[in-house]
């Protein structure tokens, strides 16, 4: 394109993938410069034209082929961040949509003010519920049909897809301690609840809940494996009929139909069960000890088991040193392992019957949420990353000083065969985190978050070279409340056409301060 659009500054050269190699090309200049406030943009495009399609087929992510995206901007910090030196302009009385305005009144925050064609309709929702000072944790969002769920604390709630309007709350008898990535395709989700209220309560009760009507099912106690089988947290999974549960270095699984015990292991054999990942197959991480050696010098294993019995498909060890992080992907099975001394990570790709397909030590750097440097949990927590038969596709960005990095930038394409890269998207300037969620229709799904001057979109790349097609654009005074679900903590959902977005933490309602929970958009 020879003209620039109003209000983006100049295009960035043109990218070209460079087979075996990152492809990364030059950056693409910063838009105009926009308020910005903690962890996000506050500003709004400038210079807008009618043409809102137009300028959004234009205005797309650098990658090959051409087409581009200019982004801009900082997210900003924590949500604890005491100062925000770029705060929306205008009135601070004035709800900007990042939770700082009365959220009432003649000023209410209006995320689709303004709206333009080809953009999607946002709906947004704070939360209402009273928390401790320290607030609670959020799990999901799931979609059930009509419904996206959230579960936090002592309650799920069910929202309508269209409007985010609430459909039901269950309340809980005691917290939640234990929560899988996803529920079964019946749309029965499992997860642990602790004995009592108490803080130091165990957590050893599951409990199952139909996230179609909002109603609770079987609630049964996990039996003790050993005598020292105690846990404070369930790390859970979902394999078809089967939620698999690792805690206290035993596991146990149950029928996500009726609760019925399936089978349980007091015996690790010297590898002691850590973790599960789900979905289309039920892998375990384990900690092997060798016999008369420090349990520092303890191996990671993966394994793939038999939901219906726990028995053993096959495992692989990974060499001393080397920790496995996180499950990129189930199938294919795609694992990330780090080395603590040798500050370096690598991605594993196996085969149906668990042989090293492909290992490579990346080149590129991604969140510790995706390689598991300083994540200890969660081990399918990955928002960024989507695979298919033969390529990992994962958001990326500059190697830093630690393995786990803030900003990832770019998207790098790493073919499952050989370890090798196939391509990269450029890397776009600060504020533009890109997160693959999925593979369909044979191109690969990516959000990116918002920037200054510019809210968020979904776009979609070619799995052959990365080029670019626009999918959805959220309106530009929503870039507000897209900005506070922060990078570390958010959990996001793609699905049916939707986008979901979940902060991963939330505090108590207070006067002239909301705290956003969960925000969409799509068709």
């Amino acid at each position: 394109m020879n003209q620039t659009p109003a209000g983006f500054g100049p295009p960035p050269e043109p990218f070209e993938p460079r087979p075996g190699g990152t492809g990364a090309g030059p950056s693409a200049p910063a838009g105009p410069a926009g308020p910005a406030g903690p962890a996000g943009p506050r500003g709004a495009f400038r210079g807008r034209t009618a043409v809102i399609l137009t300028a959004l087929a234009c205005v797309l992510l650098v990658i090959g082929g051409g087409a581009y995206v200019t982004f801009g901007g900082d997210r900003g910090k924590d949500p604890e961040a005491a100062a925000d030196p770029a705060a929306p302009t205008g009135s601070p009385s004035v709800d900007q949509g990042d939770g700082k305005g009365p959220g009432v009144g003649p000023d209410t925050y209006d995320p689709n003010a303004g709206i333009q064609p080809g953009e999607s309709r946002v709906w947004l929702r704070d939360n209402e519920t009273e928390l401790a000072e320290s607030g609670a944790s959020q799990f999901g969002p799931w979609r059930v049909g009509d419904v996206v769920v959230k579960a936090m604390n002592k309650e799920v709630t069910g929202y309508a897809v269209a409007d985010g309007q609430e459909k039901w709350k269950l309340p809980l008898q005691t917290p939640l301690c234990g929560v899988p990535r996803a529920p079964a395709a019946t749309g029965k989700l499992v997860v642990g609840v602790k004995e009592t209220d108490s803080t130091t309560a165990q957590c050893n009760q599951l409990q199952q809940i139909d996230l179609t009507t909002g109603t609770a099912g079987w609630k049964v106690p996990v039996p003790q494996e050993n005598r020292y089988d105690t846990a404070l947290q369930l790390e859970l999974a979902i394999t078809g009929d089967t939620v698999a549960v690792a805690r206290s270095a035993v596991m146990s699984g149950f029928s996500v139909t009726d609760g019925r015990k399936l089978f349980g292991t007091s015996n690790t054999n010297g590898c002691s069960p850590h973790a599960f990942a789900g979905g289309s197959r039920l892998i375990s991480l384990r900690y092997c000890f060798p016999p008369k050696e420090p349990t520092s010098a303890a191996q990671s294993m993966v394994e793939e088991l038999d939901p219906a019995t726990g028995g053993s498909k096959w495992s692989h060890t990974y060499d001393k040193g080397w920790t496995v992080g996180r499950v990129l992907s189930v199938d294919p099975l795609v694992v990330a392992a780090y080395h603590k001394e040798k500050k370096t990570w690598n991605i594993t790709a196996f085969t149906a019957d668990g042989k090293v397909r492909s290992q490579s030590d990346a080149a590129f750097g991604v969140s510790g949420r995706c390689n598991g440097w300083g994540n200890s949990t969660g081990y399918q927590e990955c928002y960024a990353a989507a695979a298919d038969a033969d390529t990992l596709y994962v958001g990326a960005g500059k190697p830093g000083k630690e393995l786990g990095i803030e900003d990832t930038l770019k998207v790098v394409a790493v073919d499952l065969n050989t370890g090798k890269e196939k391509w990269s998207t450029a890397e776009q300037p600060k504020g533009r985190t890109m997160w693959p969620l999925a593979v369909e229709d044979g191109r690969v799904v990516v959000y990116v978050a918002p920037g200054s001057g510019a809210s968020g979109s979904v776009v979609s790349l070619s799995p052959a070279d990365g080029s670019a097609q626009p999918l959805l654009q959220s309106p530009a005074v929503a870039a507000g409340a897209e900005g506070v679900f922060y990078d570390h903590g958010v959990r996001i959902a793609w699905a049916g056409g939707r986008l979901f977005l979940l902060n991963g933490r939330v505090v108590g309602p207070e006067p002239k301060v909301a705290s956003r929970a969960i925000l969409s958009f799509g068709k």
